[in-house]
């Protein structure tokens, strides 16, 4: 009987066990996000650490493990699932340097024609700069700046370019296709800005169906990646040293 029951949800759901890992894709968002959000954010971890707020190093410091937290959860979870039960590629998942002529010219062109003037103008605008940089002792203590923004990029910006670029998006392409893998990526690293400054959180809509598409054209979310941790830094330099 229970037995009856189960294949009749089964049938219902369309349920097949060869596609267990796109249900795990799928799942790892809305999971992987929260666990994010109520225990790697930085406002969490000084909960935990009060005491790092006692100096400017310590202050740093809360905010390069908030990042080692993004990077666990958003980097070596989906990576131990790929390795050890998956089993799949990396490269199927754009861990390679792709199509390098296109990439290459992409990366570029974009730096001098949209990153830069994009994160110059975005450091003179006040929603942006209340919320950048995160760790607000850098425009006083410039000497930490340089540490802290090589956390922010091997474990923070290397992470999300995998996660959202990487493995959902051409994970979930092979199943459901670029359009639907394109829009699901879109929308979770969306939801990711919340709290953000308006102009970023929409901003990221339109980005990231532009870098999603990117990714696929290259075959790679390094070119993304370049992109993307260029601009976030930049932003950040261009708002401390003015």
């Amino acid at each position: 009987m229970v037995s009856k029951r189960f294949d009749t949800i089964k049938s219902m759901l369309d349920y097949t066990t060869k596609d267990v890992h796109y249900y795990i894709l799928l799942l790892s968002a809305p999971i992987l996000l929260t666990f994010y959000r109520y225990f790697s954010y930085p406002e969490n971890i000084f909960k935990y650490f009060p005491s790092l707020l006692t100096s400017a190093e310590g202050t740093v410091m809360g905010y390069k493990w908030h990042f080692f937290g993004f990077f666990i959860l958003m980097f070596l979870v989906p990576a131990l699932h790929v390795f050890f039960f998956w089993r799949k590629s990396f490269d199927d998942l754009g861990w390679g340097l792709g199509d390098k002529k296109f990439g290459i010219k992409f990366t570029i062109i974009t730096l001098i024609f949209m990153v830069l003037p994009v994160a110059y103008l975005g450091s003179s605008d006040l929603s942006v700069v209340s919320e950048y940089p995160l760790a607000k002792v850098l425009l006083t203590e410039k000497n930490l700046v340089w540490g802290y923004h090589l956390a922010y990029v091997v474990f923070y910006y290397v992470a999300w370019e995998f996660y959202f670029r990487g493995y959902l998006l051409f994970g979930l392409k092979e199943k459901y296709g670029a359009v639907a893998a394109i829009l699901i990526q879109t929308i979770s690293s969306c939801l990711i800005h919340i709290d953000k400054p308006f102009s970023e959180i929409f901003l990221s809509i339109p980005v990231g169906i532009f870098l999603g598409m990117v990714a696929l054209r290259s075959r790679s979310f390094w070119y993304a990646f370049l992109v993307h941790a260029t601009l976030g830094v930049l932003t950040d330099l261009f708002i401390i040293f003015k």
